[in-house]
């Protein structure tokens, strides 16, 4: 079994900082307006619902009054100041590893500051990576319901049809995946840009319902509201969270589009557009209460309800669209930091490399969706399940980004702790307030990510454990290359390549070859896949060549957390360092474990069994390598695990 081991070796590169001339004024423009397509899809929908139901929270069953509606857009309105456009915009967007953002991104950047990978950063990362798993469940089941129950105000007599329309229109969704999102992506930005610039419209035609709704912009009355109702303000604000949900985007979509043009997207449209229509909806219900039952769509007037309602159902499904993209990108960073198997890795674009498909991702997700749509049956209830999960990778970004302000940025710890501790504790009491909602349908979420910290601990202890097994019976490479050198067995003409974990060690495939066949290939390869804490890495770092004995070069390939593995085309670039590298002459040999539980094992045996279970899942190392498979010899061994 070829292991992906990852790089602790590797050197600190220092973080990519990018030129804000780097792009053309038309390549900045461009990628302004894509950024407003994928990155704010998720938090551009939130006026569908939230306001709504933190409103609903906060007057609970009494009449709605002046000082919840205002409480409420105040705590919207500083919540998006703070959380988003101060924690994220401004402070996050600089811990960039070397161009790329995100949980995973922030973990490998301030393992690599710290100088060791400490079980607390590892554990953070694996929390945070987890977490948006359940995000990308919730966001797509949430939003696309939520935009569709519009249908019951522009035709009551479809008040039926819309669990069965969100479900059709989630497996449409779902099932388009396989063939990538390159000619979709390009309406994105359009339609997002519309769809914000309707948002304003929306509230502008009601701010002078009641312009007293201005006084909002006071944090006194979000502070106020929190201190006077106590249980039910911390109810309502986790509530209030559902307006920055999305947020997190921001840093993990870095390396798609850089930081300028998500900065300016957010500051020049989607911040302002968000505010104005969530004010125009406190104007709008403190002028006639009875909107209070849907007042996203009650803004606008009867004609326009309908083409609201197909304009709201695009948007959210671009905004489901991105979060499901975004889980193949972890996924694959995932794999390639070994927190999980190896999965089937599908390409569905030749120019962009980051359009990637991986169908067991895709189809755990549109399961995780359609169970929530007919669990919860409304957006609703389903708000009650929503936030948490982003709120848990909030304060794993916030505790990361300290580590990333003291030790990589040099400030003072005090200093660093006075920026960042503030925003953690924000962060943290909006956790609080969302597990209040544990039992109305938070536990989910929860459920989901404890289940994959679960798979990925399981994974790792595993393959740790049975890296330790495998090691106590190889034999030493030096040792087996000098007893070969001399007494050399029949040598054949040819290159054989062995992959290994392990490259001190002599691979199981090499010693099996030796045992049953008894030859041993002219010129012989001991090959170790690495993964770079870095998430490219260039063709000059790619390969390192060191020869044991004239039959026997020890070869290192490293890749970055973000690319996938390409063994032969990485290998061809080994002939700028003298190896005439010829895939025609070239025989891969690769060693696959049969698992069985032991008696004594270093797991419970029933972690034992999902360990086994778990590489029975994981796709073929000569797929995931694009080895060609007429190169490939695989030799079984039996391993008690």
């Amino acid at each position: 079994m070829a292991e992906v081991t990852q790089d602790s070796a590797a050197p600190a590169a220092p973080v990519a900082v990018r030129s804000e001339d780097e792009h053309t004024s038309s390549g900045f423009w461009g990628l302004t307006l894509g950024s407003v397509g994928v990155v704010y899809g998720d938090i551009g929908t939130s006026p569908l619902y939230a306001f709504r139901e933190a409103t609903t929270a906060a007057i609970g069953s009494g009449p709605i009054s002046r000082d919840a509606v205002l409480g409420v857009l105040s705590m919207i309105l500083w919540s998006l100041t703070i959380v988003v456009t101060l924690k994220y915009v401004i402070i996050l967007l600089r811990a960039d590893n070397n161009g790329e953002g995100g949980t995973l991104s922030l973990t490998a950047l301030a393992a690599r500051v710290v100088g060791r990978r400490t079980a607390p950063i590892f554990m953070l990362g694996i929390i945070g990576a987890a977490m948006f798993y359940g995000d990308s469940v919730i966001t797509p089941a949430v939003s696309v319901l939520s935009a569709v129950e519009g249908l019951k105000l522009a035709a009551p007599a479809f008040e039926h049809s819309v669990i069965p329309v969100t479900v059709l229109i989630l497996i449409v969704l779902f099932a388009v995946q396989s063939r990538g999102t390159a000619r979709v992506a390009a309406f994105f930005g359009p339609v997002m840009v519309a769809w914000f610039v309707a948002l304003a419209a929306g509230g502008l035609m009601h701010l002078a319902d009641d312009p007293r709704v201005f006084a909002a912009i006071n944090p006194y009355y979000a502070v106020h509201f929190l201190y006077e109702h106590r249980v039910i303000g911390l109810v309502t604000l986790g509530l209030v969270f559902l307006a920055v949900t999305g947020g997190e985007a921001l840093y993990a979509d870095l390396g798609h589009f850089g930081r300028k043009p998500i900065r300016t997207a957010w500051l020049g449209l989607v911040f302002p557009a968000l505010i104005i229509n969530y004010f125009g909806q406190g104007a709008m219900v403190l002028a006639d209460p009875h909107t209070l039952e849907n007042p996203f769509y009650r803004l606008w007037p009867e004609p326009l309800l309908l083409p609201m309602v197909i304009l709201s159902t695009a948007a959210t499904v671009i905004a489901s669209q991105a979060v499901i993209t975004g889980a193949f990108s972890i996924t694959r960073q995932a794999i390639q930091l070994g927190l999980v198997p190896r999965f089937v890795i599908l390409h569905t674009s030749e120019s962009r490399s980051g359009q990637i498909y991986i169908p067991r991702a895709n189809m755990a997700l549109l399961i995780g969706v359609l169970l929530l749509v007919g669990l919860f049956k409304t957006s609703s209830a389903l708000a009650s399940a929503y936030g948490i999960a982003v709120a848990t990778t909030m304060v794993v970004d916030g505790i990361l980004g300290f580590v990333v302000v003291w030790r990589l940025w040099r400030w003072n710890p005090w200093a660093a702790g006075a920026l960042m501790f503030p925003l953690v504790l924000i962060d943290t009491v909006f956790l609080s307030a969302n597990l209040l909602k544990l039992v109305e349908g938070a536990w989910l979420p929860l459920l989901f990510g404890a289940s994959i910290v679960l798979l990925i601990v399981t994974w790792r202890r595993g393959t740790n454990l049975l890296m330790l097994k495998t090691r106590r019976s190889e034999v030493p490479l030096e040792t087996l290359v000098q007893s070969l050198t001399k007494r050399p067995p029949h040598i054949v003409p040819g290159t054989a390549v062995f992959l290994t974990s392990d490259p001190e060690s002599a691979p199981t495939a090499l010693l099996h070859n030796l045992k049953h066949n008894k030859v041993l290939h002219e010129h012989n390869v001991i090959l170790t896949i690495k993964t770079a804490d870095t998430p490219r890495v260039t063709d000059e770092e790619r390969v390192r060549i060191q020869q044991i004995s004239p039959l026997f070069n020890r070869v290192t390939l490293r890749f970055g957390y973000m690319e996938t593995p390409n063994v032969p085309k990485a290998l061809a670039i080994a002939r700028k360092l003298g190896w005439q590298f010829d895939i025609m002459s070239t025989s891969f040999f690769l060693s696959r474990r049969s698992l069985k539980p032991a008696a004594q094992s270093g797991m419970p045996r029933w972690q034992d069994r999902l360990y086994i279970g778990l590489t029975k899942s994981a796709s073929d190392a000569t797929d995931f390598f694009q080895i060609p498979t007429g190169r490939v010899v695989e030799v079984g061994t039996q391993v008690m695990v």
